[in-house]
């Protein structure tokens, strides 16, 4: 579905992505791991054509996208939705309206048939009666839930997910994770998330792969990721976060 050949990217001085080759499967879910400041979000920007590569290229099913401008872009972009660290609410509309946000701006559907769209995905992320609320009324889980049903009321076919259990205790984390992959299996979409929560995302993974150095080192079947030989995927799985010079971030790089 996604394929990312030889991406570069920098920010000044700083080089980010060092000749990134990845093959997203479609239908399945992706998680990426790696130290923080690693450029993690940064790859998963340039999926969606939020950041182009300095060179290199990033292929969506079959279209080259790294290129494309205006309209063309924006046919790609229909396809995905995005779920993002802090939800990204509109703190000034209800639930209800920040779900049935996409469904209006993008006139994907009837103002009559926007509530029965909107309700049904609220049941099914467990919001089911909390469509009146705003978000400064919401716990941390039930924005991550809110911003969960606003990127699948639309249908996408890919939803990336940047770090989506940032800030929340490892419970909630994990019912968040959960969640996650039961409305993978319900609907089927081509999922990306990038995470460093290890152990936690192994179980809900289809695939994993690691960026470190700002390259994939490695990918492999969820199952069969843990038993890797690699000392810095092994390091990074039993240890979790791997201190040290490459972790430092930079502006917008986790």
């Amino acid at each position: 579905m996604i394929t990312m050949r030889g991406v570069e990217k920098g920010f000044g001085q700083q080089e980010v992505l060092r000749g990134v080759d990845l093959e997203i499967p479609p239908g399945q879910l992706t998680t990426i791991i790696g130290p923080s400041g690693e450029g993690k979000s940064v790859l998963l920007k340039h999926m969606i054509g939020l950041l182009k590569p300095d060179r290199g290229e990033v292929w969506v099913d079959g279209v080259e996208i790294s290129r494309l401008r205006g309209p063309s872009l924006d046919k790609v972009r229909k396809r995905f939705a995005m779920l993002f660290q802090s939800a990204a609410l509109f703190d000034s509309m209800n639930v209800f309206d920040n779900v049935a946000f996409p469904l209006r701006e993008k006139r994907l559907a009837s103002e009559s048939k926007v509530p029965r769209m909107v309700n049904d995905m609220l049941e099914r992320v467990g919001l089911g009666e909390m469509g009146h609320k705003f978000p400064a009324e919401l716990s941390g889980g039930m924005k991550k839930r809110a911003g969960l049903a606003r990127a699948l009321v639309v249908g996408p076919e890919i939803i990336l997910f940047d770090e989506p259990t940032t800030g929340l205790d490892p419970l909630m984390a994990r019912t968040i994770h959960n969640l996650i992959r039961s409305m993978h299996q319900v609907f089927g979409f081509t999922a990306i998330m990038v995470s460093h929560q290890v152990p936690d995302i192994f179980p809900i993974s289809d695939w994993v792969a690691m960026l470190k150095h700002g390259k994939i080192i490695a990918m492999a079947r969820s199952r069969d990721f843990q038993g890797l030989t690699d000392p810095v995927v092994r390091e990074f799985v039993l240890a979790g976060e791997m201190p040290g010079p490459s972790s430092v971030e930079g502006p917008g790089q986790n």
